[in-house]
């Protein structure tokens, strides 16, 4: 089939990330084509639960230190973005700013909560230290038995549903070209360019920049040379929607502890997640996920026996080999991405859009975007020039050695 299309910017994947991108971009001026291979926002992005949760989320090692530099750079982003993303669309967003509390059952939970309070000390992070009475206070809902909590106050959330909507109408407002149903089965070159994409029907769209945003999918599509992809593998998580029929008021903060998450809406409504798969692109939800995640909520919040389910969903969430996010230039000229958000797809949104907007519009880069670009490069998976030669003639000499 013909060329039949042409972009200044193509964008693969109609997520959170993807939906962002295209809007930031396309607001400055140019031609920007989006290509979905579902319904845009009703993949991993729907599922989310919309934690902004960068204390709570941080880890130990320099994987999590980057993934916290990014975190709280989008999470400070987020009120304007919600913002100015509902004036754009007249599609109603709450973002919810109470707080999160991490709760420890037992004595060996107590401790790793003491070791996590230390980390976040050192990294200049507001949390507070409760006593199990103090914890009880802000949250009556809370089990008797609970050992230790710590409040994260700057950690908020959002219900992604509501701004996914929004982005795509703010995008059909704009001027995104929005192709849904649109799978895309290769990336096309010209020389050490990128130039287009193939489609899976066999149509083909020429472009001069194509940013991918494909989530888990981003593996699957076809063109590239292996020293230029970026390692992206699903990540399965299994997660309950629930309601309270008597209405809002069993938790006002989201709750976390070993194995999961309660967070509530405001409504009545709360979302109970979400277990942590690596099963490649299952998407079966196991009645053993399920059991684990109502067991260990029922152990802290004991009234979450009388919810109400509404939806059990299952996402994969984009994993890179440091499950931190790969934005930015590709090794490809033209070719840009936007995937690996692991479970900060929703709270790196913001974010991810800037940094993007302004590799393709160099007016409108932030201040400090190389430093938060080298945090979160792409090119740190593709070994160095030579370093493979290097292994096997390395492994070739201890070979030889033994003999």
């Amino acid at each position: 089939m013909p060329e039949t299309g042409h972009a200044e910017v193509l964008i693969v994947g109609g997520g959170i990330i993807g939906l962002a991108v295209a809007w930031r971009v396309r607001r400055r001026g140019m031609v920007v084509t989006l290509l979905e291979r579902g319904a845009t926002g009703q993949g991993t992005s729907r599922v989310a639960a919309g934690m902004l949760a960068p204390v709570a989320e941080v880890e130990f090692g320099q994987a999590g230190r980057r993934a916290l530099e990014l975190g709280l750079r989008s999470s400070a982003m987020w009120p304007a973005f919600a913002a100015e993303l509902q004036e754009a669309s007249d599609v109603e967003l709450e973002l919810r700013q109470t707080g999160t509390l991490l709760l420890a059952r037992d004595a060996d939970e107590a401790r790793e909560l003491e070791r996590q309070l230390c980390l976040r000390g050192s990294l200049g992070l507001r949390v507070e230290r409760l006593r199990p009475s103090e914890a009880r206070e802000r949250e009556p809902a809370l089990a008797p038995t609970l050992r230790l909590a710590l409040e994260a106050p700057d950690d908020h959330s959002i219900d992604p549903r509501p701004v996914l909507a929004a982005l795509r109408e703010a995008c059909e407002r704009a001027g995104v070209k929005l192709r849904e149903h649109t799978a895309v089965a290769r990336v096309e070159l010209d020389g050490d360019r990128v130039c287009g994409v193939a489609l899976e029907d066999g149509e083909r769209i020429a472009a001069e920049q194509i940013v991918l945003a494909a989530g888990p999918w981003s593996e699957l599509i076809a063109g590239l040379p292996s020293g230029a992809r970026v390692p992206v593998r699903p990540v399965k998580g299994q997660i309950l929607r629930l309601r309270d029929p008597a209405g809002p008021g069993l938790l006002r903060r989201t709750v976390r502890f070993e194995g999961g998450y309660l967070l509530p809406r405001g409504d009545g409504r709360y979302v109970l997640g979400a277990s942590m798969e690596e099963r490649g692109f299952e998407l079966a939800p196991t009645a053993g996920g399920v059991h684990e995640l109502l067991r260990d909520a029922h152990e802290l919040v004991p009234g979450v026996r009388d919810l109400q389910i509404e939806e059990l969903a299952v996402g994969l969430r984009p994993g890179t080999p440091d499950n931190a996010p790969a934005i930015g230039h590709g090794a490809l000229d033209g070719l840009l991405w936007a995937t690996g958000h692991h479970r900060n797809g929703i709270l790196l949104a913001p974010l991810t859009a800037e940094l993007l907007t302004g590799l393709l519009d160099p007016s409108a880069v932030a201040p400090d975007a190389q430093e938060l670009l080298g945090t979160c490069a792409p090119g740190r998976f593709t070994p160095p020039p030579g370093a493979a030669e290097a292994a096997e003639e390395s492994s070739l000499a201890s070979a030889g050695g033994l003999l």
